[in-house]
């Protein structure tokens, strides 16, 4: 349904865009000349209508709601869920936190840090890199009890991880042990009674029998690498890394000793030690 009204004009001053229209009672208002009749000059009287469209109204303010309850749908209703953190790897000195991709909805991520809970109260530990899903601790006490949670930052608000609960490892405990291997010296090659040379293979036996590991490619959970020759892409990762870059005898002595090893005595190449896991 829509209303109408009508009011009369006297046409004023009239030019290519505007016109000066008079009311009755004397007040001026502004009025587009191309609204109005052919014909109109000054002096002319018109009648302009103004109607008011209730049906018009009516869709306009449901295509507005619904529009409302669109967005809230769409952005209002799925809030980001709590980050979910597990444990990747632990050694001695170092523990390795990953978490599950996040999910986080239509919320922005803007920041991500880490935590240590101590006497009940949590600790900042440092940031996390917002485009990576894991982060490695070093400097932890040796055979020590930890918990760590991290909390995310977004645009939707702060969420807290489950909290995870750790000890570092004990110098006996080799399971820690994760190496990835650089050149070594050929199996044909003479051996020195001193500094024998081992093959890959001889050195994955070691690794099964102190239950301890390897990859193919250094990672975030690489303790050494082991070699006896410098070059490789390995080993530069490992110089970039700051990961011990050890001959092959340091794993040797490790199983004999039946307890970790410090790698300075080991290093292929004279290294700076950046941790208390790299003199161990």
């Amino acid at each position: 349904m829509s209303t109408s009204t009508s009011v009369q004009f006297t046409v004023g001053k009239l030019d290519a865009g505007m016109a000066i229209l008079l009311t009755e009672d004397h007040h001026l208002i502004e009025f587009p000349s191309l609204l109005l009749p052919p014909g109109v000059t000054s002096g002319s009287i018109v009648n302009i209508g103004v109607n008011r469209n209730n049906e018009q109204e009516e869709a306009k303010k449901k295509e507005f709601w619904e529009l409302q309850e669109a967005i809230l749908e769409e952005f209002g209703r799925n809030e980001p869920e709590p980050p979910v953190l597990h444990i990747k790897h632990v050694t001695q000195t170092s523990v390795l936190l990953e978490w599950e991709p996040l999910v986080l909805h239509q919320a922005k991520l803007k920041g991500l840090d880490i935590y240590r809970n101590h006497n009940d109260n949590g600790q900042h530990v440092q940031h996390a890199p917002l485009g990576s899903n894991y982060i490695k601790l070093s400097g932890l006490e040796l055979d020590h009890d930890y918990e760590f949670y991290i909390t995310i930052k977004t645009t939707a608000g702060t969420l807290t991880s489950n909290k995870i609960k750790i000890k570092t490892h004990t110098l006996e405990n080799l399971t820690g042990i994760n190496v990835c291997f650089g050149i070594l010296s050929n199996d044909d090659e003479e051996q020195d009674g001193e500094n024998p040379s081992y093959t890959k293979q001889e050195l994955i036996e070691i690794l099964e029998r102190i239950g301890a590991s390897y990859s193919e490619q250094i990672g975030p959970n690489t303790t050494h690498l082991l070699c006896n020759i410098q070059g490789g892409s390995e080993y530069q990762k490992a110089l970039d890394g700051s990961i011990p870059i050890v001959k092959p005898d340091w794993l040797v002595a490790c199983e004999k000793a039946g307890k970790l090893q410090p790698a300075l005595p080991f290093y292929l190449v004279p290294q700076t030690p950046v941790s208390e896991e790299s003199n161990k």
